[in-house]
């Protein structure tokens, strides 16, 4: 059974540093036995946090505070109306990165799809694409790090974010390709709040134990 931390909702949001915090301190429990796998479910305030693959000419160039992270991949932005999932999570030994990857993507895309929006992957770059007329744009985007055999970090979905902060930086590190929301997809308003249940049904159908699966 997944154990599921959701906070900083709507007008909450959650500072980044202080989410961190909290992330670092479920995974220390998870690591230590003291608590089952859990996903932590926010939304952050504005911020920007760059993966350890982020070259220097991908920031901001205005000066825009940027938050230094030890997971993987590159520079994005988090902010109110995006849903931000920190999974920590035992791994099976030997433990497959590229597959973690993989599974959450899936789950992403069936969320996606439950709300009518065709997700996929592109082959090549992490995350999830909304592909039409050959345009790719981004609608969630992962970066991960595993420690002591569990996982930290995790994913963010536009659900109806703004997306002017994407304009200071090159996100992910891709130039040729364009970001979109949710929101934008229906041409109807879907915030984080909207979309929580079916992350975390789709997450515990993916993740649970598979003792649990079969009872």
């Amino acid at each position: 059974m997944l154990d599921y931390v959701v906070t900083g909702l709507s007008a909450n949001s959650v500072p980044y540093l202080e989410g961190l915090s909290l992330q670092r301190a479920v995974h220390q429990a998870v690591v230590s036995g003291d608590r089952p796998d859990a996903v932590i479910l926010l939304e952050h305030e504005p911020v920007y946090t760059a993966g350890k693959r982020t070259a220097p000419d991908e920031r901001p160039t205005d000066g825009t505070p940027v938050v230094d992270v030890d997971r993987g991949g590159k520079i994005t932005w988090h902010g109110p109306g995006q849903l931000v999932g920190y999974p920590i999570l035992h791994l099976d030994e030997p433990i497959d990165v590229v597959g973690y990857v993989r599974r959450l993507e899936a789950v992403l895309i069936d969320v996606l799809a439950t709300f009518g929006i065709e997700g996929r992957r592109v082959e090549g770059r992490s995350g999830v694409w909304i592909v039409r007329d050959a345009v790719e744009e981004k609608i969630a985007a992962i970066g991960i790090r595993v420690a002591d055999g569990v996982t930290m970090h995790g994913f963010a979905l536009n659900c109806s974010n703004s997306l002017e902060p994407y304009e200071k930086i090159v996100a992910c590190g891709i130039r040729d390709a364009g970001i979109t929301t949710m929101s934008r997809q229906l041409d109807r308003l879907v915030t984080p709040a909207d979309v929580v249940d079916a992350v975390r049904a789709r997450l515990s159908a993916e993740f649970a134990p598979a003792e649990e699966a079969a009872a």
